[in-house]
């Protein structure tokens, strides 16, 4: 079809299905990053820890995403980008320790609405160049005015240790265009097991500490005041006693 008979109806069309296919990856990472701070927010309150230290995502541009599309030499169509281009939605988290990840990753998968596509754990089978991630593909279901939209997201979960090496490595790689010396790739390897010898061994630092805590918090005598959004609250003895008498 050439330009000519293209017409403003036709353009028009075109324009609202792209931004509604721009706009469903968008309230995918929306609806995702929700789903993150209320696990942040459970953790803070009723576990008094918060193993998420930080929370990044991204939106791939148009530009970028049919860069994607001829490199992979994928059909030009709104359904084959959709199925072939599964990042074009993405989250980065950072966690404190290695078991994180995996208790992260857990209480994703286990959301309702939630389906896990990809799964590939490159912490216990790492990259040849030493990179560690946890890397899922999840669909999550998005409800727009005249549809339902299946949309994925990639998440990657790292610790902060695998982040600031994967980091520094992409910043060395790009000042070099791609080519570097073998002798510092192999040192940018040593450094990422470096970084996995930090991530175990505050790992295990982590759960003599925990350990340490249970212990102690057993001999304590049982608090009646909870905390929620810094603010103290003193329980009833009779709400107390309610809830005892029903276990």
């Amino acid at each position: 079809m050439s330009t000519e008979q293209f017409n403003l109806q036709d353009l028009k069309k075109v324009k609202i299905e792209l931004t509604r296919f721009m706009m469903a990856y968008q309230f995918a990472l929306d609806e995702i990053n929700t789903k993150i701070n209320i696990l942040k927010d459970e953790f803070t309150y009723i576990h008094d820890y918060n193993p998420i230290e930080h929370v990044k995502s991204r939106l791939k541009s148009p530009e970028s995403i049919f860069k994607k599309v001829i490199k992979k030499e994928c059909p030009l169509s709104l359904d084959s980008i959709k199925e072939n281009i599964r990042d074009i939605a993405g989250i980065r988290i950072n966690v404190s320790f290695i078991s994180d990840i995996y208790e992260v990753s857990k209480l994703l998968a286990n959301q309702k609405d939630i389906r896990v596509v990809e799964y590939k754990d490159y912490i216990k089978n790492p990259k040849p160049n030493g990179y560690q991630s946890l890397h899922m593909i999840l669909e999550i279901p998005i409800f727009m005015s005249d549809r339902e939209e299946l949309v994925s997201v990639e998440v990657q979960i790292r610790t902060i240790a695998m982040d600031f090496w994967a980091s520094l490595e992409h910043k060395i790689y790009y000042k070099y265009n791609k080519e570097i010396p073998k002798r510092l790739r192999q040192e940018l390897k040593d450094a990422a097991t470096v970084a996995t010898q930090l991530d175990q061994k505050m790992e295990r630092l982590n759960r003599e500490i925990n350990a340490y805590k249970e212990t102690a918090a057993e001999q304590e005598e049982l608090d009646s005041i909870i905390t929620i959004d810094k603010n103290q609250f003193q329980l009833p003895l009779a709400l107390i006693e309610s809830f005892i008498s029903e276990k």
